[in-house]
């Protein structure tokens, strides 16, 4: 099994099976409020555009950032902690972050594509070996530099391959990552907390595959919220 790596720069040649990876926070959020009973998550690039698509569907509601802050209008930021203070039951989510989203939209063209992230690691894994990939794609969406997204790609490579690893380290990386940093003064947008959520590998046993739909692109959980 080959494995390949692109950046937001990039991705628009990512063909194939494509893994996007927002461990903080985009695509860990998306598997919390998934959890807490969202339907259906909607993934755009603009905050007009996410605005505009939760005036359009029932039920919706608009989640993300801007600079790690939810723009004006928006429902929810993009925080695990903030998120799970919620029930969603039968809410569909329009989400627009800065990396995650963003990385989603550009990789047009992927043949199939999952949001990924530490907390669903070994669920999307599953899926992903039942298509009997000969290579497969990551989008490290933070750029190679961002820490906690490269320690997601590197751990899912040893995974794919059926390799046994500790965690502990992989959860440091996390920690004490570049974007970690917001999180150490408890701005309520960046909970300390949102650490730990985010770096609790397998926390939840669905993936999270991405679909085109009528010019959308829409998540929905695999497996067992």
């Amino acid at each position: 099994m080959k494995f390949k790596r692109y950046t937001l720069e990039d991705c628009q040649h990512a063909t194939g099976i494509v893994l996007v990876i927002d461990v903080l926070r985009a695509f860990s959020t998306a598997a919390y409020a998934f959890s807490r009973g969202a339907i259906e998550i909607r993934l755009v690039s603009g905050i007009q555009e996410a605005l505009e698509l939760k005036a359009q569907l029932p039920n919706a509601k608009a989640m993300g950032e801007v600079g790690g802050l939810p723009p004006e209008g928006f429902d929810f930021g993009n925080s695990p902690t903030r998120i799970l203070e919620h029930d969603l039951a039968g809410v569909t989510l329009v989400q627009r972050t800065g990396a995650g989203t963003q990385g989603a939209v550009r990789a047009v063209n992927a043949d199939v594509m999952f949001a990924t992230s530490f907390v669903v690691a070994k669920a999307t894994i599953d899926h992903v070996l039942k298509l009997e990939p000969t290579e497969i794609s990551f989008i490290i969406t933070g750029g190679m530099n961002n820490d906690e997204d490269a320690a997601c790609a590197d751990y899912l490579e040893i995974k794919f391959l059926r390799h046994s690893t500790e965690t502990a380290s992989y959860i440091q990386r996390v920690k004490s990552s570049r974007d970690a940093l917001q999180h150490m003064e408890e701005h309520p947008q960046f909970p300390y907390a949102d650490l730990d959520y985010c770096s609790r590998i397998d926390a939840f046993n669905f993936s999270m595959p991405i679909a085109r739909e009528d010019g959308q692109l829409i998540m929905r959980p695999k497996g067992s919220p």
